[in-house]
């Protein structure tokens, strides 16, 4: 059995998604769509960039989507692959988003829209450079809950994901995370900061919190096609109202995707097919278990080489 996985914040590159955008007319149309529903050309910023405007998480967002979301119905349609076979959807932050919609349980325009939104909400959560994130190799999950234990009369973080074996990221302010780092470098754990500007994945996220509970109260999911993992239990959704109460969740919580990949790999799922730009989550798998099959489609190559 085989699982559909969206990637989240990133995996964004300028130029992505280029290949197809130039061959496929279904592509074309989606970008066309994208800058007609949000006012402004993010095909543009897709495609020539600047890097840095691109990078605003107000703009990554809606543009990740637009990719695996263009990148999944040329699949289907163009070429006839029934993704829809897949046992679950998945991704990873944002890019549950991606999962839901092409799922089926939102459609294109709004999940573009609410996108834009969360980007924004998040980026202005917490004024910049006052928070930010820091990846953790080597460690577990247990080792890393202890230190934040032990110290948490003297710093605040938590962990915002759980990646993979020996990949956590944790998040938190600035100055927490500077002592956090000493006390991290002092027990020979290897960490780094990551290049975002803010927080993610923590209670510091608390006002985009405020702001999607408004928003996604608005929406009226379908039900979809396919069965969703979420980021905040690792398990099955079971109905759109707990979908959206989740997603709610999912701001603040901690993305569980290691137990998430596990838990579909002990519900007889032997391979994972990446739909989006770049090939971070099929990275992040191989750690978790090197014996499913996983597959990254981002090219029309990818796509004639892809059997199900």
């Amino acid at each position: 059995m085989f699982s559909v996985i969206f990637p989240g914040q990133g995996s964004q590159m300028v130029g992505m998604g280029k290949e197809l955008y130039d061959k496929f007319d279904i592509v074309r149309n989606l970008f066309k769509e994208a800058d007609e529903t949000l006012n402004y050309s993010v095909s543009k910023l897709i495609l020539e960039g600047p890097k840095e405007e691109l990078d605003l998480t107000i703009n990554t967002q809606p543009a990740i989507f637009l990719i695996s979301y263009s990148i999944f119905n040329l699949l289907k349609k163009e070429f006839e692959l029934d993704l829809n076979k897949a046992k679950y959807f998945a991704g990873h932050s944002l890019g549950e988003y991606s999962a839901l919609s092409c799922a089926g349980y939102l459609n294109f325009s709004e999940t573009l829209k609410i996108l834009r939104i969360r980007g924004d909400a998040m980026q202005n959560s917490v004024p910049k450079g006052q928070g930010g994130m820091v990846v953790v190799l080597g460690s577990t999950v247990d080792e890393i809950e202890k230190i934040l234990i032990e110290n948490k009369e003297n710093l605040k973080a938590q962990i915002a994901n759980d990646n993979s074996e020996g990949q956590i990221v944790l998040s938190g302010k600035t100055e927490d995370l500077d002592k956090l780092i000493k006390i991290l470098k002092d027990n020979s754990i290897k960490n780094t900061k990551l290049p975002v500007s803010a927080p993610f994945h923590c209670d510091l996220m608390n006002n985009a919190t405020k702001i999607m509970t408004e928003e996604l109260n608005k929406l009226n999911f379908k039900n979809g096609q396919n069965k969703l993992i979420s980021n905040v239990t690792a398990n099955e959704i079971k109905d759109p109202d707990e979908l959206k109460n989740l997603l709610i969740k999912q701001i603040e919580s901690r993305v569980r995707w290691r137990e998430s990949v596990i838990n579909m790999i002990e519900n007889d799922v032997d391979h994972f097919i990446e739909i989006g730009p770049g090939k971070v989550l099929s990275g992040l798998i191989k750690r978790i278990n090197r014996n499913v099959k996983i597959d990254t489609i981002n090219s029309q190559s990818d796509i004639e080489g892809l059997k199900i």
